[in-house]
């Protein structure tokens, strides 16, 4: 097995929630997560920060089936106050009010097996009011109000944090100091690196800087602002795209994305191209291996009329247009009138789709399934129509198993990846009848020339191996912490200043001590492997 050295110090990965019926970025994350420990030897802590109630159940689920390496973790923010206490900080009783939730005003209640861990006050829409955390045995470790202001409005908000005995000990007007403070507990002030995953707690996230933790951003899905938008940027991601220098690195998995960020939001001098990986020989992923000989020849398992959907079933990933394709191509050719589809993955569309398919029993919804990715080894193709991607991992994972990927030309992934006709098809983004018509050419070619497709779709996805792609990432967070050291050495404080005195423009300045910074990384580099992905 390939060894990878990291850079010294801890690691984490930074994500919102793990939900149980997951998608591409968190099965990313956590198949980096293992490979870390797993290739460089480094035990990883994955932090969540929802108020989900059995994350030790969902952590030992995920290691049953060989998703999670021995060396990785879940950690969860209120798991962990239940069991740590939070040094520091102050109780301010006259601004942060403290009003435990009483039983009988409790609106909902959760619970790990028969016991409550938390208990929630929500207003007649579903707005939440009052979160209030419990130990096992009961005690009150973190009462959240939110309509401080005027009760039963939502507006002003008291955090308060109890000692063992349910006694208020330590208060915040605003949660994100919290999150800080977490953070801040679980570094204990030793060298650390935090890959943050998700948009979500990325906000907060380019905003903590601490001189012990180098910070990197994942972008995983396209950050473009959808057609007749006036900025390139969407909403939703604007206010982190518009600070990427709060990290120390960014990562986007194609080079397409990083030109279009450069253009969008300006030269980032710490945004660097790292793609996602596959599993590597022996590691699992959802129960699926890392190499596959089943190329669906004629006395092979793959069956060569069978297409499969993973995807979320929401607007954006247009599982619709896979669903009238595939009708759509069985009354186009003879070849294809046996022609099968099975969908797997839940959400808001599902029962639109399922008045769409009526009584057509070709096609099947079969649900979420956690090791749905299996199935890539005896499908022959799978079908891709989202409006957007960053670089979908599960392309990457269908063309490891052979099974040859009939894809949207959308930003990003598919044309980084698919050479049309070679090793799968590309057909223009929205276009049922083309998606349609590959399916029906993909079908009557002889088997040979689609044997020689699925080689070919193979060979494509070992530059996706995991021990290349951690070795990628071991070089930027090593380089992207030589980066922060220079950025404080006096050296480099001189070239600010001397730069700052002349009357060169602010974008020269910025060119100056950005060279003299690389060049800095890069002797400090020398002599490491020089594997993985320039920005082209």
């Amino acid at each position: 097995m390939d060894r990878v050295r990291m850079p010294q110090g801890r690691q984490f990965a930074v994500t919102w929630s793990i939900p149980d019926d997951y998608g591409g970025m968190t099965a990313a994350m956590l198949q980096r997560s293992s490979a870390f420990s797993r290739l460089g030897g480094t035990p990883v802590d994955v932090l969540t920060f929802d108020a989900r109630s059995d994350t030790a159940d969902l952590e030992k689920r995920l290691r049953e089936r060989g998703v999670l390496h021995h060396g990785v973790r879940l950690v969860n923010l209120y798991d962990w106050l239940r069991r740590h206490p939070l040094p520091g900080g102050a109780l301010r009783s006259e601004r942060d009010v403290f009003t435990p939730l009483a039983e009988a005003d409790a609106t909902a209640t959760r619970r790990r097996g028969d016991t409550v861990t938390s208990r929630v006050r929500s207003d007649e829409h579903g707005r939440t009011l009052q979160v209030d955390h419990y130990r096992d045995d009961g005690t009150l470790v973190l009462s959240d109000r939110r309509d401080t202001r005027r009760r039963g409005v939502v507006g002003g908000r008291s955090i308060v944090l109890c000692d063992p005995e349910g006694l208020p000990v330590r208060s915040w007007a605003r949660i994100w100091p919290l999150y800080t403070a977490w953070l801040d507990a679980l570094s204990a002030r030793r060298p650390s690196f935090m890959i943050v995953d998700s948009k979500t707690i990325a906000r907060f996230m380019v905003g903590y800087r601490r001189p012990h933790v180098i910070t990197a951003h994942v972008v995983h899905a396209s950050h473009r602002s959808g057609a007749g938008e006036a900025h390139p940027v969407r909403a939703s991601r604007r206010d982190v795209l518009e600070r990427l220098d709060g990290f120390d690195l960014v990562a986007v998995l194609t080079r397409r994305q990083a030109a279009d960020i450069d253009h969008d939001v300006g030269r980032t001098p710490n945004l660097v191209v790292i793609p996602n990986s596959r599993p590597g020989s022996g590691a699992s992923a959802g129960g699926m291996r890392g190499d596959h000989r089943n190329l669906g020849g004629s006395g092979g398992a793959r069956d060569p009329d069978r297409g499969v959907v993973l995807a979320n079933l929401t607007p954006r990933k247009r599982v619709s247009h896979a669903i009238d394709a595939v009708q759509r191509a069985r009354g186009a050719g003879r070849s294809a009138t046996r022609l099968r589809l099975d969908v797997y993955g839940d959400g808001e569309s599902r029962a639109a789709l399922e008045r769409r398919i009526g009584r057509d029993t070709a096609v099947r919804l079969l649900g979420f399934d956690p090791d749905a990715r299996r199935e890539l080894a005896t499908a022959s193709f799978l079908l891709l129509t989202s409006r957007s991607e960053g670089s979908p991992l599960v392309l990457v994972e269908a063309m490891a198993a052979g099974c040859l990927p009939i894809a949207y030309d959308v930003r990003y992934g598919p044309s980084d990846l698919i050479r049309n006709g070679r090793n799968g098809y590309l057909v223009p983004a929205g276009d049922v009848d083309a998606l349609a018509a590959a399916i029906v050419r993909l079908r009557e070619l002889p088997v040979h020339r689609v044997e020689a497709m699925r080689r070919e779709a193979m060979r494509s996805a070992r530059r996706f191996d995991e021990a290349r792609v951690t070795q990628i990432w071991a070089r930027e967070l090593h380089r992207a912490a030589v980066r922060r050291r220079l950025r404080r050495s006096p050296r480099l404080r001189r070239v600010r200043e001397l730069t700052a005195r002349t009357r060169v423009p602010a974008s020269a300045r910025a060119v100056v001590v950005n060279l003299a910074t690389a060049f800095g990384a890069g002797r400090r580099s020398r002599g490491r492997e020089k594997t993985g992905a320039s920005r082209g």
